[in-house]
C-alpha cells in the first residue's frame, strides 16, 4: 500500500497518492466545447473515487484541431464561465485537475471543426482520414501561441496544472515523426528540428505561466510505426524536456496507424501483458530527473504496486471509466484486479449518445 497511496508531488501540485486518471475523450461537452453538468459529474466521481489526479480529456486550442463531437474545448475566453465551475467543483471535492491541451492537425475532422485538417505537410497517411493540407511558418507560430493562450485561459480558470499532448499521432506528434514531417525548413528534418514546435509551445507557456505552474507532457516513448517516431529519439526528447525544466513525462505509445500496438489496446487480458509501455517509460526514466508516469492497460493492483517501485506514476482510464472507485476499491484490499476487460466498448456511446460509458456494467 505504501507505494501507491504515498502522497506525492508534480511541482507544487500535491497528490493524495500515485494513481492519475489518464486523459481520453469523453464525448460529454455541449458544440461550443463547453464543459457539462454530465463531465464535471463524470469527473467528480473519480475523485470521490480516491484519484490523486485527473488529467481532462484533450481540449483542442484551436477550433480548427477539433477531432470529435463533445471534445472540450479551451480555445475561447467564453468558456470561462463553464470550466471555472468544473474546477471549482473538482476542488470542492478535495480533487486536483490537470487540463490536456492539444491540436490535432491531420487527424482533426473537417465535420466537428469545420475546417480542412492541416498537418506538419501535406501527404497522404494512415493516421489521416482526410485530405490534410500543409503548415505555413506563419500558420505555426500562431499555433504556438494558441497553446500558450491556452494554458493561460486553465491557470486563471483554476486548473491546477497542464499536460501538452504530444502523443498518439496528434500534431505536437505529427511534427516529431519523421513518417508525417518531410519539412525541409527549421521545423523539418533533424530530430531537434522536428522537436521545435514542441520545445516552443513548452518555452511560451513556461515563460507566461510561471515556474511554479505544473506543465507535463505526454509524449510516446514509441509510434510502434516503420520510420516513425522511435525510442532513441524520444529518450532525446525527454532528455532535452527536463533540461528545460518540464514538470513530469507521461510515457504511452502508439498511433491510430499502429495496429496492434495502438494507445488503446485490447489484447491485455493475459499475465504479462499489463503496463504494455514500461519498457519504453523505464528507458526514460532511467535519462531524466522529473517524475516519469507510466501509461497503458494496466489493470490489477499487485501489477501497479510492482510497478511504483520502478516508476514516479502509474495512469489508468478505461478501468476509471469501469469502476470510478478503484482506488478506494484497492485501498481497501476488497480485490486484486478491475472489472475493466479492455474491449473499448465505452468509446461507442460517446457517438451516439454524448458520453462514454462502461457498456459491460451498464448495458
Amino acid at each position: 500500500m505504501d507505494n501507491i497511496f504515498r502522497e506525492s508531488k508534480i511541482n507544487n501540485a500535491v497528490l493524495s497518492n500515485r494513481l492519475i486518471r489518464s486523459a481520453t475523450w469523453e464525448g460529454m461537452c455541449d458544440n461550443t466545447g463547453a464543459p457539462t453538468e454530465k463531465l464535471i459529474k463524470f469527473y467528480e466521481e473519480m475523485i470521490k473515487g480516491g484519484i490523486g489526479l485527473i488529467i481532462t480529456g484533450y481540449q483542442y486550442v484551436k477550433k480548427d484541431g477539433q477531432q470529435l463531437p463533445g471534445q472540450i474545448g479551451i480555445h475561447d475566453d467564453s468558456l470561462a464561465k463553464s470550466h471555472k465551475n468544473l474546477t471549482k467543483r473538482i476542488h470542492e471535492a478535495k480533487g486536483k485537475i490537470f487540463a490536456q491541451l492539444v491540436h490535432c492537425g491531420g487527424q482533426s475532422s473537417s465535420k466537428s471543426s469545420g475546417f480542412q485538417p492541416s498537418a506538419p505537410s501535406a501527404l497522404k497517411s494512415p493516421q489521416y482520414p482526410e485530405k490534410v493540407k500543409e503548415l505555413t511558418e506563419e500558420e505555426i507560430e500562431i499555433l504556438i501561441s494558441s497553446f500558450a493562450d491556452a494554458a493561460m485561459r486553465t491557470k486563471e480558470w483554476g486548473y491546477d496544472g497542464i499536460q501538452l499532448h504530444a502523443a498518439h499521432g496528434y500534431l505536437i506528434n505529427q511534427f516529431l515523426s519523421p513518417n508525417t514531417n518531410r519539412r525541409n525548413d527549421r521545423f523539418g528534418g533533424t530530430l531537434h528540428n522536428r522537436a521545435r514546435f514542441l520545445y516552443d509551445i513548452y518555452e511560451n507557456i513556461r515563460e507566461k505561466t510561471g515556474n511554479e505552474f505544473p506543465i507535463i507532457v505526454k509524449l510516446n516513448g514509441s509510434d510502434n510505426l516503420d520510420g516513425g517516431f522511435e525510442l532513441d529519439e524520444a529518450v532525446k526528447v525527454a532528455e532535452k524536456l527536463d533540461e528545460m525544466g518540464i514538470d513530469a513525462i507521461e510515457v504511452s505509445g502508439g498511433t491510430p496507424a499502429s495496429g496492434e500496438k495502438t494507445p488503446v489496446r485490447t489484447d491485455i487480458s493475459e499475465s504479462g501483458k499489463e503496463g504494455y509501455n514500461m519498457h519504453e517509460a523505464l528507458k526514460i526514466k532511467k535519462n531524466v530527473s522529473c517524475p516519469v508516469i507510466s501509461v497503458g492497460g494496466f489493470r490489477s493492483y499487485k501489477v501497479v504496486e510492482k510497478a511504483l517501485e520502478q516508476i514516479d506514476f502509474v495512469s489508468m482510464a478505461r478501468p476509471l471509466i469501469c469502476e470510478a472507485d478503484l482506488p478506494t476499491i484497492w485501498k481497501r484490499k476488497d480485490k486484486n484486479t478491475s472489472d475493466c476487460i479492455s474491449c473499448n466498448g465505452c468509446f461507442r456511446p460517446g457517438l451516439k449518445e454524448s458520453g462514454i460509458r462502461c457498456v459491460i456494467k451498464n448495458p
